[in-house]
């Protein structure tokens, strides 16, 4: 899934906040974090947490970025990743695999050439 650009706030402007991690997860985080740190990209993931449980969230993708396709019947409104367009509850779309891994939907005419 792609993160939104967020403005990067000054630690001096930051609140200090305790969370205790199992050592393994702190470690993996290390990993993934490469040179921008754990702490960055755990607020990272935190605010994209928030973004989309807010319903703020809204990914974007290109053609470029999906792998496959697959035809499916919307369970309830979704929004199409690539157009923006309203897909109703119970009407046909596609999901489509992103080469980021992620499953979106797409309506289904989005993928016309």
């Amino acid at each position: 899934m792609r993160t939104l650009t967020r403005t990067r706030t000054s630690t001096t402007d930051m609140e200090v906040t305790s969370i205790r991690l199992e050592r393994e997860l702190k470690e993996k985080l290390k990993e993934l974090s490469g040179n921008t740190g754990y702490q960055a990209l755990i607020r990272d993931v935190l605010w994209n947490y928030v973004q989309q449980k807010s319903g703020d969230y809204r990914p974007t993708f290109s053609k470029t970025d999906i792998r496959a396709s697959f035809e499916a019947i919307a369970q309830k409104d979704e929004c199409c990743v690539l157009t923006g367009k309203m897909i109703p509850e119970n009407a046909p779309m596609f999901l489509a695999l992103t080469t980021h891994g992620d499953l979106v939907p797409l309506s289904t005419e989005s993928l016309a050439a």
